[in-house]
């Protein structure tokens, strides 16, 4: 299917690069065939000037001055008149070198849309037994396949971008939360520790505080032994 979509458009381009050379072609002809009429006109426009400047030469009857003058004019005229001609043969040896490269196109051409004639009478073929009118509705169909399939693989294209970025996103998001986590953890573990520690220190302290307690119990037992030693005493 793909190598004979590749030919389907390769007969649409030669069809219509043939009939570009072929208007090409004509134009080509038009155009030089005017510029040769046109020359031809000139040449005929300066054979008459020459006869004109000749005739009046012999009738004027002017002094020698005056002929050397209207004969430098006119070698000078014929000069321009030459390097003019010259010219134009350069264009028209050039137009017929363009014409002829322009031939060859069109018969290199003609011979692909000879070897591509089968797809199209495969179109006409498939014209005639579709629900398409003509070749260019089917190239026009064809042409909006191919944009849709465009814009699909676009749209494709979109869509792997938008998970690729989400792939990142998503690992970023996780690997910042897996990094407040872990530190989480690691405060959770000093707080555990500092709880710990804490917890020691008051065991610590409720021994010493039990010492105290004790300690000041002895002391108010002998305090009180004392007083009453010093109240049996005084009696």
């Amino acid at each position: 299917e793909e190598d004979s979509t590749n030919s389907f458009i390769c007969v649409l381009k030669k069809m219509k690069e043939v009939r570009l050379m072929e208007k090409v072609v004509e134009e080509t002809e038009e155009a030089f065939t005017e510029r040769m009429e046109a020359l031809a006109e000139q040449w005929r426009d300066l054979h008459a000037r020459r006869a004109q400047l000749k005739a009046h030469v012999v009738r004027s009857g002017t002094t020698v001055k005056e002929n050397e003058r209207l004969r430098t004019q006119a070698l000078k005229k014929a000069k321009e008149e030459k390097e003019e001609n010259t010219k134009r043969e350069s264009e028209l040896l050039r137009a017929r070198r363009e014409l002829e490269a322009l031939r060859k196109q069109h018969q290199k051409l003609s011979k692909k849309l000879l070897k591509y004639s089968l797809f199209k009478r495969y179109l006409e073929d498939v014209v005639e037994n579709s629900q398409f009118r003509d070749v260019e509705d089917i190239i026009s169909y064809y042409k909006a396949l191919v944009r849709t399939r465009k814009d699909l693989l676009q749209s494709q294209w979109w869509h792997r971008q938008l998970m690729e970025q989400g792939k990142v996103l998503q690992q970023q998001i996780r690997e910042e939360k897996e990094a407040e986590m872990l530190q989480c953890k690691n405060d959770l573990v000093q707080l555990k520790e500092s709880f710990d520690q804490a917890q020691s220190d008051i065991r610590q302290w409720e021994d010493r505080w039990a010492e105290v307690q004790d300690r000041a119990a002895r002391k108010a037992t002998e305090l009180k032994s004392l007083n009453m030693a010093i109240h049996s005493l005084f009696q």
